[in-house]
């Protein structure tokens, strides 16, 4: 199988490494590039577990070809805090208990900060729509969309924003 060249942009670091033909983003950003944050869940698209943004939009990595990322920008959880203080949204993840098993909790944050970068103060609505494309089996939903809703609240007061 052809291996050809792949840079991009992963949470602020300019990332180059050779991917097989056809191979998938959540493999490169696993085991190429060493990102374990976006987690590989069903591999089919149902789950959310491996959200990620690419040039801001949100997207399933297991469905997305690694080659379509060529010169863009990929966030993953692993650069939502971007220094050692916690991001408002983990902070209101963990002080309102929405991660259990925390397996969909990287995803769940992907899709909340794409959420609170277009809408700052969203409804319960938005947020529950949000999220709508990722499933959780362990806390039943409520936790998490009370903790984007506190997290909002906290950006608004504090001035920080989701992209900074």
């Amino acid at each position: 199988m052809a291996r050809t060249p792949l840079t991009f942009t992963l949470n602020d670091a300019e990332t180059a490494l050779f991917v097989d033909e056809g191979a998938n983003l959540i493999d490169v950003l696993r085991r190429g590039a060493g990102d374990l944050s976006p987690k590989q869940g069903c591999a089919q698209g149902n789950c959310g577990a491996c959200t990620v943004l690419i040039d801001g939009e949100l997207r399933l990595a297991c469905l997305t070809l690694a080659e379509t990322v060529e010169g863009r920008r990929i966030d993953t959880v692993a650069g939502l805090a971007g220094g050692p203080d916690l991001h408002p949204l983990q902070a209101a993840f963990m002080d309102g208990f929405a991660a259990q098993c925390g397996f969909c909790t990287s995803g769940m944050l992907m899709a909340a900060r794409a959420l609170l970068d277009r809408t700052p103060d969203p409804s319960r609505d938005e947020v529950i729509e949000a999220i709508s494309g990722n499933l959780c089996r362990c806390t039943g939903y409520e936790p998490i969309v009370d903790a984007i809703l506190d997290a909002a609240q906290r950006m608004r007061q504090g001035g920080r924003r989701a992209a900074q």
